[in-house]
């Protein structure tokens, strides 16, 4: 029996003797399935092939951004936060090797793992098994986990606090339990905001976005966009970094603020004319 990945999405799947019939993430309108047909693989395989390295990037002070090169399936970053009481995995990527496992044991470990949604659950219970660190999925997301493990705990509401310097705020938006991460004492002590794509930071860094899918371009609602930047009103941040290694430097809480503005404006007719 093995554990098979999806090669599009990159999400692990559980045991089972043969190749699933289908994709639970890609067979629905946020992903899609390969135009080449539905392929699987095994992490082993991916390991044993040695086509894929993970680089590590110090970010800045307490933040290693991690990403698989070349790109594997969605080519998400994961970041791992150093704090004053653990450290904590946010978001997660497929490729886990021995040279990755070196690496992160060589800046503390990993003693928490943090989940913006589904698109990036990937091979998460290989990584908290090795790191024998607790998953935090957000309850209502629960029907998209793939490979249930003992490691997942499922929080509940609109905020869950892992530890003295890390929360956990459901957003919602491109899945309903989607969340972000607080680090309060990042930047230092000015705040800094994880948001995977929940919130996506646009080719212009000024600005940011909001989307049900990225990939077939469906937009979210102007009113449910407007609640998630009501719900970010009552977090304290100046930088943020997105899923895909994009960062709003300062000035991030504004900037939002404003793109969400822009956002609303543009789906109700206001912001142009065309």
């Amino acid at each position: 029996m093995e554990n098979f990945i999806c090669e599009t999405c990159g999400v692990q799947y559980d045991k089972t003797n043969g190749m699933p019939e289908g994709c639970l993430i890609c067979d629905e309108e946020r992903q899609y399935v390969n135009p080449n047909g539905q392929s699987w693989t095994t992490l082993k395989a991916i390991v044993q092939e040695g086509r894929f390295h993970n680089h590590f990037h110090n970010d800045e002070q307490g933040i290693h951004s991690i990403q698989t090169m070349p790109n594997f399936a969605i080519g998400q970053t994961a970041y791992l936060i150093r704090g004053k009481g653990l450290n904590i995995l946010w978001d997660c990527i497929t490729l886990i090797d021995s040279s990755t496992i070196d690496e992160i044991k060589g800046l503390g470990g990993i003693q928490a793992i943090a989940l913006s949604h589904p698109h990036y659950y990937s091979t998460q219970v290989e990584w908290a098994e090795v790191f024998d660190a607790p998953i935090y999925i957000h309850e209502d997301d629960r029907k998209w986990v793939t490979r249930p493990s003992a490691k997942i705990i499922y929080w509940s509401g609109e905020t869950h606090q892992i530890d003295e310097d890390f929360i956990v705020h459901r957003l919602g938006g491109h899945f309903k339990g989607a969340s972000i991460l607080e680090w309060a004492r990042g930047n230092p002590q000015s705040g800094i905001l994880f948001t995977g794509d929940i919130i996506r930071v646009a080719a212009d860094r000024h600005w940011a976005s909001f989307m049900y899918s990225y990939p077939n371009f469906i937009p979210l609602p102007a009113s449910t966009v407007k609640r998630m930047a009501e719900r970010l009103e009552g977090i304290q941040f100046n930088r943020l970094y997105d899923a895909f290694h994009r960062i709003m430097e300062e000035d991030a809480a504004s900037r939002v603020r404003k793109s969400s503005g822009r956002y609303i404006d543009a789906l109700n007719g206001k912001w142009f004319n065309t």
